[in-house]
């Protein structure tokens, strides 16, 4: 049975389902040609972008020419060392067919890209083995630019192997120059041998060997021609704007898996070493556990579906070999170990849920001077929306609030840094625990039509000082719930000058027209699709310019292009009717409280160094490098002194004094997982020494200050 708060989204999703299904009941391609599964889903995508997206380009020619440069370009060759201009000049006749392919026609430039691709692949390994087989001269006076946006196809065989030398250089000199520093430093410790400059050039040539080999390793045997249109599909995707996108199945659960923070697995965490998927950590109670036949360090050869066959690890990335292990509860999954005596090993396990609790919410108490404050962690606004008894993040908030009242804190302050948003239904409910009822947020469609989104519960859950601390990387639902409580005056946001800036909804649509588009699983994969704009409640969009901060502390990413401003695909800022809302009753003038703040930064030689280096470290990525030891020698000096001023300002004069909740520390003592109690010990520790809390912890505190004169004031009159 529909919920009647799903009705917005479903509506338009079955009235566009119906007109798909009716309008396109063929492919174009001529009867009694079926299309295949890249003709399915390429069609199905269009029809979708079309038809439901919140401001979809006209799909035609000139997108078509966006879509054959971004492929190429960025996805399938973005170093531009690979493919070679007569490769591009070859795949010209495709250059404007991409809009019929999508719109109907059958799917030719992918299939042409890749027999290109695979052809100029081998090539290209030889290229850079050849390179790194012999030495570099480093006394020579060359650059090499390294900013892929600003690099072209090469125009022949020898351009290619001319860009090849070239960043291979540069990649030899950065380890050379580590090893010669090293050298340096250990030069007349006892045991130590100190090798010749030959030597060292040699050694660093064989690590950039091997981290080219483990690359081209994953080119060769783990991209296949489906991985390239996957990305084919996700460039036409996100060309219609940075978050709308394709997921195939595997991912698709992979990202249900990390919302939910619940999947089915063995219970083993894994790390990368030297192009190998080692098992790090086993969970206590897991299958891996149990088993008894698992260990740290064990090298994972393979992984098998059931009795299905093996596939081969070779170029998987950690994140690739964690999708394959995962699956549905209690289905069979086949391990080929290569155990730390060297031994060969195949582990059968029966997958069971796995709950990852540590990217749920967490408090502390932090105790100052002035009195105690209560600290609420949120990485993401998560929910398990398959699970009506599964973990929500707006439940999770409620309870730690209960628990820090409990512990008669003066005031709490919200972490949402680096938070990239998540479920809207949560960060609707988690607003409404720190104020009387009211809208929370506005969102339109397509067809300009504002819902508000209300908490309805008058009750307040608490009512204290508040301050939510913020920054580029906080976005979409981070952003709703800092705009609210900034709008309602219910607290103070702390941070760099602005948010993220992600002001659009998205919603997970199947791509199986059988199944109907209210299903978001399907075996052709989901397409996450942008459908609505939201809006703060006085009006404003966050979309582009973000949250900006009442209390702005410097950041070292301050200038460096990462929000959604700095994308050309993103959608426009726009402004619609503020809602009807009451300020909070005790709201606080914050003047004299950022007067404050700004006071003490002057003083903070961190924050100074920081602020001066902001444009330094953005400007790093768009350079040209010198291939010289002798400069880069020179280049490192000066970024050691400012890398130095840095660190040695990073840390507190003395700790926060940062304490867990008493019942916290028993639960993750209990587990009898040791990696997962290190884990939230050096989360403590990283807070008693974070310099961003400590002056959030001064801002609170003079909001305390302020607010009980405030409540004295009003209990006075």
């Amino acid at each position: 049975m529909l919920q009647r708060k799903n009705l917005p989204i479903v509506l338009p999703l079955f009235v566009a389902g119906v007109f798909l299904a009716f309008s396109s009941l063929g492919f174009g391609l001529g009867k009694g040609t079926p299309p295949t599964k890249y003709e399915k889903i390429l069609h199905n995508v269009g029809e979708m972008l079309a038809e439901i997206h919140y401001s979809p380009k006209k799909i035609d020619d000139n997108f078509s020419k966006e879509i054959f440069k971004k492929y190429l370009g960025d996805k399938i060759d973005d170093q531009k060392n690979i493919l070679l201009q007569s490769d591009i000049q070859q795949l010209k006749k495709y250059e404007t067919k991409i809009d019929d392919e999508i719109l109907g026609g059958p799917v030719q430039f992918v299939p042409a890209v890749s027999e290109i691709y695979k052809k100029r692949l081998p090539e290209t390994e030889d290229i850079y083995k050849e390179i790194l087989s012999k030495p570099f001269d480093f006394t020579k006076e060359e650059t090499a630019n390294l900013n892929d946006e600003k690099l072209d196809f090469p125009k022949n065989e020898a351009d290619r192997k001319e860009a090849w030398r070239k960043r291979l250089k540069y990649m030899v000199l950065e380890r050379y120059y580590d090893l010669l520093e090293d050298r340096e430093k250990n030069k007349g410790k006892e045991n130590f041998v100190a090798k010749t400059d030959e030597q060292l050039e040699q050694e660093a040539r064989d690590r950039v060997l091997k981290i080219l080999s483990r690359n081209f390793d994953r080119l060769k045997f783990k991209v296949s021609d489906d991985d390239r249109f996957n990305e084919f599909v996700k460039t036409i995707t996100e060309s219609m704007d940075p978050h709308t996108t394709f997921m195939p199945p595997i991912d698709k659960r992979y990202f249900d898996e990390e919302m939910s923070g619940r999947f089915y697995g063995i219970g083993a965490s894994l790390r990368e070493e030297d192009g190998n998927i080692k098992i790090g950590s086993v969970l206590a109670g897991s299958p891996a556990l149990k088993s008894g036949e698992i260990g740290v360090g064990d090298l994972i050869i393979k992984v098998a579906q059931g009795a299905a066959e093996p596939v081969d690890l070779t170029g998987y990335t950690v994140q690739d070999a964690v999708k394959l292990i995962r699956g549905k509860k209690g289905t069979e999954v086949r391990l080929t170990l290569k155990k730390t005596d060297g031994s060969i090993k195949t582990v059968t396990l029966i997958r069971d849920e796995i709950i990852q609790d540590e990217t749920f919410a967490r408090s502390a108490v932090i105790n100052t001077p002035k009195g105690k404050l209560g600290f609420i962690y949120l990485p993401e606004f998560y929910a398990d929306f398959d699970n009506p008894k599964g973990a929500r993040c707006s439940e999770d908030v409620k309870k730690e609030i209960i628990k820090l009242k409990e512990q008669k804190v003066d005031g709490i302050i919200m972490d949402l840094r680096n938070n990239g948003g998540g479920s809207l239904y949560d960060v609707v409910q988690m607003v409404g625990l720190f104020i009387e009822g009211g809208p929370i947020v506005q969102v339109k469609d397509r067809e300009g039509k504002p819902q508000v989104y209300y908490d309805r519960d008058k009750s307040v859950l608490y009512d204290g000082p508040l301050a939510v601390m913020v920054n580029e990387f906080s976005a979409s639902a981070s952003e709703i719930f800092a705009a609210a409580i900034q709008d309602y005056d219910r607290g103070v946001i702390i941070g760099s000058t602005s948010t993220y800036g992600k002001g659009t909804v998205q919603r997970n649509i199947g791509l199986d027209k059988t199944m109907g588009f209210l299903d978001p699983n399907s075996e052709l994969g989901t397409i996450k699709l942008t459908l609505q704009k939201f809006y703060r409640i006085n009006g404003g969009s966050t979309q582009l310019r973000g949250v900006a901060s009442d209390v702005n502390i410097p950041d070292i990413f301050e200038y460096t292009k990462i929000r959604e401003k700095d994308n050309p695909d993103a959608l426009a800022w726009d402004e619609i009717q503020k809602a009807d809302y009451s300020r909070w009753k005790y709201g606080l003038d914050l003047s004299p409280i950022r007067k404050a703040s700004a006071e003490r930064l002057k003083s903070n030689a961190l924050f100074t160094t920081i602020h001066n280096n902001a444009e330094w470290l953005a400007k790093q990525s768009d350079r040209t490098v010198s291939l010289s030891l002798k400069k880069y020698q020179e280049e490192q000096k000066k970024n050691k002194v400012i890398a130095k001023q840095i660190e040695t300002q990073n840390k507190l004069p003395h700790e926060l004094n940062v304490d867990p909740l008493i019942e916290d520390m028993k639960r993750v003592e209990s587990t009898g997982d040791v990696a997962k109690l290190e884990r939230f010990k050096n989360w403590l520790k990283l807070l008693r020494n974070d310099p961003y809390l400590d002056e959030a912890t001064n801002v609170l505190n003079d909001m305390v200050t302020q607010t009980n004169l405030v409540y004295a004031n009003v209990n006075k009159n």
